[in-house]
């Protein structure tokens, strides 16, 4: 059988030589993927724009950076302390205007407290805890801050006067005025501080 003979005045190449004749392809290896030709691969790395490489799936980055884990006892604790304060003071006043102690406000004064300090603090696993022990001072503050204004009342004498040159017999007032409800609202307020810390804190 006779051998096929190349063209006259057309030499051959050899693979990977240098194209000829205008072809582009004629100087590639067999079984070599051509420049822009799909890979059978669906994740292999897409061209970005302007030439530029590209991540996985063709476009940015296949997964938003996870911001860091807030953790700032200090800012915590001082956010606690501003909200205890505030709650306290506010719990004091709806004493004083009903003369009664709501629960579902000693239990706003606990949460406020809680929510405030893992908001700003953050997941430290002290913060709930001092959040529980802030709401408790708070509650307790504003429960003499609502005797002080019941007693200002009806005798001559100011809220001020009775925290700061009377506190004793204010704190036995209170202490007389107290029942099994009165410590009831001290036990959910700190539950309820303990909760919202770790509810702000996700």
């Amino acid at each position: 059988m006779s051998q096929p003979v190349p063209p006259p005045n057309q030499p051959q190449q050899p693979y990977g030589g240098p194209p000829q004749d205008g072809n582009p392809y004629a100087g590639q290896q067999p079984g070599q993927p051509q420049p822009g030709a799909p890979t059978g691969n669906p994740f292999a790395e897409q061209p970005g724009p302007y030439g530029q490489p590209g991540a996985p799936f063709g476009g940015g980055a296949p997964f938003a950076p996870v911001a860091p884990a807030r953790d700032n006892v200090g800012l915590g604790i001082l956010a606690a302390v501003v909200a205890a304060v505030v709650a306290g003071a506010v719990y004091g006043a709806i004493i004083g205007a009903t003369k009664h102690e709501i629960g579902y406000a000693a239990v706003g004064v606990g949460f406020l407290v809680g929510f405030a300090s893992g908001k700003v603090g953050g997941r430290n696993p002290a913060l709930p805890v001092l959040s529980a022990v802030f709401a408790l001072i708070a509650v307790y503050f504003g429960q003499l801050l609502g005797e002080a204004m019941i007693a200002a009342k009806d005798y001559p004498v100011t809220v001020s006067e009775l925290f700061f040159d009377h506190f004793g017999l204010l704190n036995e007032a209170w202490k007389a005025d107290s029942d099994f409800i009165s410590y009831l609202f001290f036990a959910v307020a700190a539950v309820a501080a303990f909760s919202g810390a770790k509810k702000a804190a996700d």
